[in-house]
């Protein structure tokens, strides 16, 4: 649905960053079960599988609706600018018990069935057990799915959020929240997320959290019922570079398939661009730069978007499938 988020004087005051290694995990998990996300993420999914089928997630899926609520207290906005997972998994369990059990019913009421399972029903008979039990799962996702890689991801989404105050500063805060997503627009003190049906909340004096996210990758996500701070989590920049090793050259098999100069073209967009610093970065003319990215794009390697004058550039799954192949 729309989801319109009217901006107060005090709102604008209290706009604010932030990164989450809790959100990662719960992300991470999701995006075990949705095909639409791996082809972003295939080395991590090949890295992972063997662990990852160790798991028993079933509890923490059910809390996961393809569409309609998460709990809140599983994923929390970021206590501070710096978390660390254990600081947020702390809050986590600290949940108020009731609390946690409304949080839970109106996520099982999401999907079909989920309230009169046996699983369902032994979440909501004991919320103080399904709070450790449910904590216990994320702490044990974190260790496996997210923890060896982040590092990695860390440094992917501190320079997002780097980029981004450098774009406010620039672009001033509409333009900014204009250039997240394309599924954001803002207008008169309002930034609307573009769904089915119709949400309005005024946010009250308690701001505005902007947050990256690697897994929540192409979605945006917004909500959170008080007491937590309204929330914005947009996919973080930079993800067709993600997982694929520094100084790495243009695979020879892709060079064969697709020829040299458009294959060097298709694995020199670790992050979005526009044709112009595509073609300083490669050393060829702009046009000849405008002619592989049209290919490309045509061969549903690419997509592009606009911003303001220029049309920046960025792999679809299927292109970033193909620069990180890897000889069998």
């Amino acid at each position: 649905m729309p989801f319109h988020l009217h901006f107060g004087e005090v709102d604008l005051l209290r706009f604010r960053f932030a990164l989450s290694p809790l959100w990662e995990t719960q992300e991470a998990v999701r995006t075990l079960t949705r095909p639409e996300r791996h082809g972003y993420h295939l080395p991590w999914l090949r890295r992972i599988r063997e662990a990852a089928g160790g798991l028993e997630l079933a509890p923490l899926r059910l809390l996961m609706p393809l569409r309609g609520h998460t709990p809140d207290f599983l994923g929390p906005p970021p206590i501070g600018p710096a978390a660390s997972f254990e600081e947020e998994i702390a809050a986590v369990r600290s949940a108020d018990p009731v609390a946690a059990r409304e949080d839970i019913r109106q996520s099982l009421v999401c999907t079909p069935g989920a309230v009169e399972s046996a699983a369902g029903l032994a979440l909501l008979a004991d919320p103080a057990r399904a709070v450790r039990e449910l904590a216990d799962l994320l702490e044990r996702a974190w260790q496996v799915l997210v923890e060896p890689e982040w590092p990695r991801l860390r440094a992917l989404l501190e320079a997002d959020v780097a980029y981004h105050s450098r774009r406010l500063a620039e672009v001033g805060l509409e333009g900014l929240l204009a250039e997240l997503h394309p599924a954001l627009s803002w207008q008169d003190r309002t930034l609307t997320l573009a769904r089915k049906g119709e949400h309005v909340r005024d946010l009250d004096g308690r701001g505005l959290v902007l947050m990256p996210s690697v897994f929540a990758w192409p979605d945006v996500v917004s909500g959170f019922e008080p007491p937590w701070q309204p929330t914005v989590v947009y996919p973080a920049r930079g993800i067709g570079s993600l997982w694929t090793e520094a100084g790495s050259s243009t695979p020879e098999a892709l060079a064969r398939l697709l020829g040299r100069a458009r294959a060097d073209v298709l694995c020199a967009l670790d992050e979005p661009a526009g044709t112009t610093a595509l073609a300083h970065r490669l050393g060829l003319a702009p046009s000849s730069v405008s002619a592989h990215l049209s290919v490309l794009r045509g061969a549903g390697l690419l997509t592009s978007r606009r911003y303001g004058h220029q049309v920046l550039y960025e792999r679809t799954p299927l292109g970033i499938a193909l620069t990180a192949a890897q000889p069998s």
